[in-house]
């Protein structure tokens, strides 16, 4: 048999789209996933009950749905099983005293809505969501194009020739803002400010980091027009249905392929791999690594580790990751009843937080290794939009906190013990998803009555499932400014080159950074002929 024209190292959602778009141009892909099922971050399991089956880690597609990849290859996906589940209310805020915000996808209805909450709020909302569409070519040309390009020195161009040389160094400005000082200039009432700060976790931010405020807007434009969408019955079908386009296309996928080195000629060129239990495997065009930087270049091209150059040598020494997560399912016998309005039981993602304060007090917290007095918890409620993910009548939730020490310091609220060594344990996991547990009961009137099992992955527990989520960060990195655009993983990176002819490195780590946009797959996929 030929040899395939790429072979792809890892099986995330920026493999998967590469592979499928690689395979469209009529390229022979072979795919390799170390572990017993691809999908990466996405994985769907009855992890509780048997009938009861959750999205473990990522479950919101809104990026995937709004994304170049989609474009490109959605309707292929469609024809092969893919479907997606919505509610007209993706997400909301609600505070421990009951008071509450929800974005809907009716802009008219938002404005009443924020403005019965404040006066002004809704009308501000409106002005700041006009004012980002009108933006929105050129933030998402950012966003999701390759940096180092003539497509995008075009962007820059237009938009200097638009907006003259000092409007673009004011939208820079503006941009790089941190979403404290921009939601509280912007918003007059606590609740809207608190439903909009969280977001700038689930970007690897804090409220006080460099550019958050700009990501609170694409965010909050991206949801409102697309929500917070689920894949129907769980989010493996839509790796089933990549895997059925992929291999439709003459591409192969082989699981339990432990990938144990890159294997680079004397010409300095990568010309295959070679897997944990000695096989080789040769490629005609390139390798593609979807991996983080350190597995990379310190595991797969471990045998010239010492002769990397000195600016990846340098970049590697300085990478940083960020914050982990703790994810924590709920199988149900009845839905729950929120106390504060009975709206909420169809808000997809509900977030819990005091507000803007609460979300920076419980980042700032966790960034210096503290478990948060008050972590800010994310509900998502995926039987509300998908009844087909639990037996009739039950319900599942499901809990993502961004805001988990990788290495613990110590307990903000002094109630916790704590490993010297700083490694999660199973004892200390259970506590403090009792602590979050606390923060649902409080909010939910039936809760007690409708809990049938509970089942949390603590930071470590979600490294074990995926080796690049290290120490639990699901982003790839740490996404501060410093590491992110034009400087992500390194300084020196150039779109997705490594120093190696005919190797590549897409994923979480490399721009346009993490989500399940497929991002980096797609950019490179559509660069190589």
């Amino acid at each position: 048999m030929a040899d395939p024209d790429y072979i792809i190292v890892g099986s995330g959602i920026n493999a998967l789209v590469a592979a499928a778009l690689l395979g469209k141009k009529g390229k022979r892909v072979l795919l390799l996933e170390r572990n017993d099922r691809i999908g990466g971050c996405l994985r769907t399991e009855e992890i509780t009950l048997p009938g009861y089956r959750h999205d473990v880690m990522a479950t919101t597609m809104v990026l995937f749905l709004t994304s170049p990849a989609f474009a490109a290859l959605g309707k292929e996906l469609e024809a092969r099983g893919l479907e997606f589940c919505h509610t007209s209310t993706p997400t909301g805020v609600l505070r421990p005293d009951g008071t509450h915000a929800i974005l809907s996808m009716d802009r008219a209805r938002n404005i009443a809505h924020f403005d019965g909450i404040s006066e002004g709020d809704g009308k501000a909302f409106d002005r700041e969501m006009g004012r980002f569409a009108g933006n929105a070519g050129f933030v998402f040309g950012l966003l999701g194009g390759n940096l180092w390009s003539t497509a995008t020195a075009k962007l820059l161009g237009r938009e200097v020739w638009k907006r003259g040389l000092k409007g673009l160094t004011a939208f820079f400005g503006e941009a790089l803002a941190p979403a404290r000082g921009y939601l509280e200039t912007t918003y007059r009432s606590e609740e809207l400010r608190g439903l909009f700060a969280p977001w700038a976790l689930h970007c690897g931010l804090g409220p006080e980091s460099a550019y958050s405020a700009e990501m609170t807007r694409v965010i909050g434009f991206a949801i409102e027009a697309a929500g917070c969408p689920i894949v129907k019955g769980g989010a493996d079908n839509l790796l089933a249905a990549f895997e059925r386009l992929i291999t439709d296309q003459g591409g192969s996928i082989m699981r339990n392929a432990d990938v144990n080195r890159i294997d680079v000629d004397t010409s300095g060129k990568a010309v295959g791999v070679t897997l944990a239990d000695g096989k080789q495997l040769r490629v005609a065009q390139a390798v593609i690594a979807s991996v983080t930087p350190h597995q990379l270049y310190e595991r797969l091209l471990s045998a010239s580790y010492a002769t990397l150059p000195q600016p990846v040598q340098e970049g590697l020494a300085s990478y940083r990751y960020g914050k982990g997560n703790m994810q924590i399912h709920y199988a149900l016998k009845a839905a729950p009843r929120w106390r504060a309005a009975e709206e909420l039981s169809k808000v997809a993602l509900l977030h819990l937080t005091p507000g803007l304060d609460g979300v920076s007090r419980s980042a700032n917290e966790a960034e210096r290794g503290l478990l948060p007095a008050e972590p800010t918890v994310c509900v998502g409620q995926p039987t509300s939009l998908d009844p087909s993910r639990a037996p009739d009548g039950a319900a599942i939730l499901w809990l993502q906190v961004p805001d988990t020490p990788r290495h613990i310091k110590g307990d903000a609220a002094n109630e916790l013990a704590c490993p010297a060594d700083g490694r999660w344990t199973e004892t200390l996991r259970e506590a403090f998803a009792d602590r979050i547990e606390a923060m649902l009961r409080a909010q939910i009137e039936n809760f007690d009555e409708i809990v049938l099992k509970r089942r949390a992955y603590a930071p470590t527990d979600l490294e074990a499932m995926n080796m690049n989520l290290v120490g639990g960060d699901p982003y790839g990195g740490f996404c501060g400014l410093d590491q992110f655009f034009l400087w992500r993983p390194f300084k020196s990176s150039v779109n997705h080159k490594t120093h190696v002819a005919g190797l590549y490195h897409i994923g979480a780590s490399t721009h346009p950074g993490p989500g399940l946009a497929g991002g980096s797959g797609f950019l490179l996929a559509s660069s190589l002929r």
